[in-house]
């Protein structure tokens, strides 16, 4: 394979350019680009009720091991504690904190930004259908 046709290898320097970008931006903030991905989830999510660690799995397709160790750099941190639920005890909620609160706009602004940038020039039209074929692609690896 000459490499044109190579989605992986592609999709993977996407990913690498992306998370550069962001580890940069965040950085001085603390965090990476996943942690801040992640604490943006967390902290929006929030809002609509309690956050565990199986729903930032889910949504970031990660493995609980992955998870785990981003959840626990967060907590170390001071951006996220984890309580205990009432209804299970081995349940533990996912919880911003005030420092979390502190930094989320600047989260929230770099990864808008980021957005923005990467989708500069695209044709609405040409991203909905780079989002489906992204989408298929997922399902065919069994994400």
């Amino acid at each position: 394979m000459k490499g044109e046709n190579d989605c992986g290898r592609r999709i993977n320097q996407l990913a690498h350019q992306i998370k550069r970008r962001m580890d940069g931006r965040l950085g001085g903030m603390g965090v990476t680009g996943v942690q801040g991905r992640v604490l943006h989830y967390i902290i929006d999510m929030c809002r609509e009720g309690q956050v565990f660690q199986r729903d930032v799995e889910q949504a970031f397709t990660l493995r609980r091991s992955t998870a785990t160790g981003i959840l626990q750099l967060l907590e170390k941190n001071g951006l996220i504690r984890r309580e205990s639920v009432p209804c299970d005890a081995r349940l533990k909620s996912l919880v911003p904190t005030k420092k979390a609160g502190a930094i989320h706009a600047q989260m929230r602004d770099c990864i808008r930004e980021t957005e923005a940038l990467l989708v500069r020039g695209v044709d609405p039209g040409e991203l909905q259908v780079f989002l489906r074929v992204a989408e298929q692609m997922s399902e065919n690896l069994g994400a």
